[in-house]
């Protein structure tokens, strides 16, 4: 039998993610983006909770486009807070179309969200050794650091605990734990 970290219990959907997706590297700028309107979607919810609900931002956010999202008015964002797929709060919704704006801006100023992103880890993932999930942070020095300079860049929903699970989603640290399969695997 495979072990993995405890928070994965047994929803085959969570399992999944946790086998397939948390925590591999990403640099893709469109999942990169998908990334962090989701984790600002979670804030105050269970993850399992935006999981169910992907396959609807995956289509109320074209994909994570973040050229099509930047160019969402208040019409839209009428729109998508009248469906029922997403998370119907607009401080979220509004915050995934301004930080649709500032990832273009990184991209022209920068050429990528990606290499942007990974600077803060040194462009390389952080392993870590953790034996129980306890010992597991909410945040770090790295993800203060993430938090800061993309408030500066006009990012929102993006705080120090946000940013750490973007980094834990994405692949920016390994925060299996030692006993899971996963953690040799990455």
């Amino acid at each position: 039998m495979r072990h993995r970290c405890r928070w994965v219990g047994t929803d085959p959907l969570y399992v999944a993610y946790h086998d397939t997706e948390w925590g591999t590297p990403v640099q893709d700028d469109r999942k990169l983006f998908e990334f962090l309107v989701l984790e600002g979607a979670q804030a105050g919810l269970s993850w399992l909770t935006i999981l169910r609900k992907r396959p609807f931002y995956r289509t109320a956010f074209e994909d994570f486009d973040p050229a099509r999202v930047a160019l969402y008015d208040g019409a839209k964002i009428q729109e998508l807070l009248s469906g029922t797929g997403i998370v119907r709060n607009r401080r979220k919704v509004e915050a995934a179309v301004q930080n649709a704006q500032a990832v273009c801006r990184i991209q022209q100023e920068l050429g990528s969200l990606g290499e942007y992103l990974w600077r803060f880890v040194g462009g390389r993932p952080i392993r870590n050794a953790w034996k129980r999930a306890e010992e597991v942070p909410t945040r770090t020095e790295a993800s203060t650091r993430m938090s800061a300079e993309l408030k500066k860049r006009g990012f929102v929903f993006v705080g120090p605990t946000i940013c750490y699970a973007f980094m834990q989603a994405t692949g920016m640290v390994n925060d299996h734990t030692v006993d899971c399969f996963r953690h040799a695997e990455l």
